[in-house]
């Protein structure tokens, strides 16, 4: 039912109309932007490596379940995103799970350099309210998350250079009391971590 493609310049007027919502705003925990600001943070979303970000679209029903050619601004149209879905590569903090780090440290090139542990923390937005509680963010998540796994050795390299990375766990945030969000998560096999809500509300599950 979805197509997922790399946020680009055309979609942000959309992206900025949604994020003028406060609801989104503070599931999202954003603060607006000027428009010519959301062009700015698109172009460092499309070109860091840290990031990974694409826009959740809807298909066209005869369209088939194989892969399709996809023109910019027609796949993609306005009328057509729903949403979209992240990826952030952080280092792994000092204080972070030792038995995963050093597995991950442990993990040799082909140069036998210790991979560089990194987190990977998700983030998902399903904006247009027609197409909330479809099962649409389920659905994206498994698309996304196996996107993921076919691309971890490249998203590995575009971070720590010839190094290479290897991601310790994915994790995500979600406000407390969010809880369809949480139950959504939950149904991919994610965990809330034993810390509790952070300073910001903000329950963690890995």
């Amino acid at each position: 039912r979805l197509l997922l493609v790399p946020y680009s310049a055309h979609h942000v007027p959309t992206y900025h109309e949604w994020m003028q919502d406060e609801a989104i705003q503070k599931a999202t925990a954003s603060e607006p932007l000027t428009l010519e600001e959301e062009y700015a943070m698109q172009r460092s979303w499309r070109t860091d490596a840290d990031k990974l970000t694409f826009i959740v679209c809807t298909r066209d029903a005869d369209a088939g379940a194989g892969s399709i050619s996809i023109i910019a601004g027609e796949q993609d149209a306005p009328s057509r995103m729903v949403g979209d879905v992240n990826l952030f590569l952080y280092d792994a903090d000092d204080d972070d799970d030792d038995e995963d780090k050093d597995k991950a440290q442990s993990t040799p090139t082909a140069h036998t350099t210790p991979l560089k542990p990194i987190i990977g923390e998700l983030e998902i937005m399903i904006a247009r309210p027609s197409q909330q509680n479809q099962g649409l963010g389920l659905e994206t998540l498994r698309a996304f998350l196996s996107y993921i796994q076919t691309q971890l050795p490249l998203l590995g390299t575009e971070y720590a250079g010839a190094r290479g990375a290897a991601v310790q766990y994915l994790r995500v945030k979600i406000d407390k009391d969010n809880v369809r969000s949480l139950r959504l998560f939950e149904k991919l096999g994610f965990v809330k971590t034993g810390a509790g809500p952070n300073y910001f509300g903000e329950v963690e599950m890995r």
